[in-house]
């Protein structure tokens, strides 16, 4: 038996059965805690403002820790277990994989720069707002397209969103508003759709109203505005309606946290968006 420096024998002593047991006493203990911080991180998280999404997968991941602690301590007794817990763990890790894969394709598109050339048309995606006020979201959408659109001249503008709860008007008209100058040939450029209530119905409504003005979405350039963390998506809805030059523009919300909040939970939604969309 070889021996050590020390004259004491190399040889790891094997783990009883008690040292096993605090052991893993110690593992659950530690998993718990962190599960319980995650749900009292979520709780906050839903006190701020725009912050519901990061809540509500906090929670989640909490609940796949205990769930992962519960077939742990129950594999300790029952082979069967152990299986589950492989299986339950393999589904993580590859639905984990999956979202990482699509979080990088929206960080991607997000963070291209749209190109200075001139387009046959330009889509400014609505979103929420407040009696008449534009909600953040909304507003860094406007400012992106007032900045765009001085590199556009005579080309058709739709201001695309229709009114919801708590919208005192639609929001393509809160748009106008906003966009509206002392240039009438400009103002004459805007089209107003006023009938859309989500990404898929932007684009459907949106395709009529530029058909009527001679453009074909399936040729001709169209330049979208929406947030950054949003265009990954929109894309993949537009190319589903027909659209196929679409250059994306990005708006930036201000603050990190916010910006960091939708990025995430943009990547589950794409994931609807190519099954249900």
């Amino acid at each position: 038996m070889p021996y050590t420096k020390n004259g004491n024998s190399s040889a790891r002593k094997p783990e009883n059965d008690s040292e096993r047991m605090k052991r893993q006493k110690t593992k659950e203990k530690c998993g718990l805690l962190i599960a319980t911080a995650l749900i009292l991180i979520g709780i906050m998280l839903l006190a701020v403002p725009g912050m519901k999404f990061s809540a509500f997968l906090t929670v989640g991941l909490a609940t796949l820790l205990v769930v992962d602690l519960l077939l742990g301590k129950r594999s300790e007794q029952h082979r069967a277990f152990k299986v589950c817990k492989l299986i339950f763990r393999c589904i993580v890790a590859a639905v984990l994989a999956v979202l990482i894969c699509i979080e990088g394709y929206v960080i991607s598109c997000g963070e291209q720069v749209p190109p200075d050339q001139h387009v046959d048309a330009v889509i400014v995606l609505g979103a929420g707002v407040h009696g008449e006020t534009p909600s953040l979201a909304l507003q860094t959408r406007i400012n992106a397209a007032a900045e765009y659109l001085k590199r556009q001249s005579n080309v058709p503008i739709v201001l695309s969103g229709g009114k919801g709860s708590g919208e005192s008007i639609t929001e393509a008209e809160a748009m106008r508003r906003a966009l509206w100058t002392n240039s009438q040939e400009r103002n004459e450029q805007y089209l107003l759709e006023e009938q859309s209530t989500n990404t898929a119905e932007n684009f459907r409504y949106s395709k009529v109203l530029l058909a009527q003005q001679g453009i074909d979405v399936e040729t001709d350039v169209i330049a979208v505005v929406t947030n950054d963390f949003h265009l990954a998506r929109a894309k993949v809805i537009a190319t589903k309606q027909g659209y196929c030059k679409v250059i994306g523009v990005p708006a930036e919300l201000p603050w990190w946290w916010l910006n960091g909040n939708y990025y995430v939970r943009e990547a589950f939604a794409m994931v609807k968006s190519v099954i249900f969309d």
